[in-house]
């Protein structure tokens, strides 16, 4: 276990392999297990800094690649392509690996799988991180996403996949303009190595094209986020975030006076959940949660 993980996978109930990586805890068990939830075309790899962090303080660490991202298979029926579904299989695994009670920490569409299995299946749930996400999505940022995955051509060296990652991602993370290094490691959780010796980003492009139409009716986010009203939550915003508006986090702190709150300044939409504002709140949490 030269990275402090083993790959595994389990096969879900539409018969496809999930990937997921297992760290085990640093020393004694000092803790609940951690499950890390990732955004919209991501994978495993967004938690590669922060899960041995959580790891070294006692837990057990699972992240997985839904289906359509990373090593987990595609889904020949994308119409399954939904954080609802997502949601099923992530119950699914935990029933796998025999965990019945975990943190939750969730990114963007993480923090929707998130709220989805709080509100069917509230006892799973010792604490929650949601990082960049709120029962209000600001139309703004889903055309933002939406118009940043319009390019899905492959590119053929390391260089080029760390500039068209920039080209997407360079306003959520302004502060990083000439740090090339960055990108590169950027790209690399984003790109993967296809048969034809070419990179290609590691997710379905089906994924995108079932997002829904512009304008389409959005569902009522707030009962699920509600049914966390029990649970110790941190909610990690980006300072420069076009997606959870201050007017948001103003209404979820009134639904849930209890709620923790960071702020991860120039920063936009997710952070990394490394930044020093977001990892102190995530390990204040973490201090108080068996």
């Amino acid at each position: 276990m030269p990275n402090g993980y083993r790959d595994h996978y389990f096969t879900n109930a539409d018969g496809l392999r999930i990937h997921y990586r297992d760290y085990d805890p640093v020393g004694e068990v000092r803790g609940l297990p951690v499950i890390c939830l990732h955004g919209l075309t991501r994978n495993v790899k967004d938690f590669e800094d922060i899960a041995p962090r959580i790891a070294a303080m006692g837990r057990r660490v699972i992240s997985a690649s839904q289906r359509g991202r990373g090593l987990s298979d595609y889904d020949p029926q994308p119409e399954r392509y939904n954080p609802m579904t997502y949601a099923v299989d992530m119950v699914l695994l935990l029933d796998h690996l025999r965990l019945d009670r975990l943190v939750f920490v969730g990114t963007s569409m993480g923090g929707l799988m998130t709220m989805g299995i709080a509100h069917e299946q509230p006892e799973r749930l010792a604490a929650v991180v949601l990082n960049d996400i709120g029962p209000v999505l600001h139309p703004d940022g889903i055309g933002r996403i939406k118009a940043n995955l319009t390019n899905r051509a492959p590119v053929d060296s390391w260089e080029e996949a760390a500039e068209r990652s920039k080209a997407s991602n360079l306003a959520a993370f302004p502060k990083r303009e000439h740090d090339q290094d960055y990108w590169i490691a950027f790209a690399k959780r984003l790109w993967r190595e296809g048969e034809d010796g070419k990179l290609h980003l590691a997710y379905d492009a089906a994924i995108i094209d079932h997002l829904g139409e512009d304008g389409a009716p959005v569902p009522d986010l707030w009962p699920f986020y509600e049914a966390l009203k029990d649970t110790p939550t941190l909610l990690v915003r980006g300072g420069i975030t076009d997606l959870v508006t201050p007017q948001t986090v103003e209404e979820m702190k009134s639904r849930k006076p209890d709620l923790r709150y960071a702020e991860v300044p120039d920063v936009g939409h997710a952070p990394m959940l490394d930044e020093p504002e977001a990892w102190s709140a995530i390990e204040s949490l973490l201090a108080v949660v068996d």
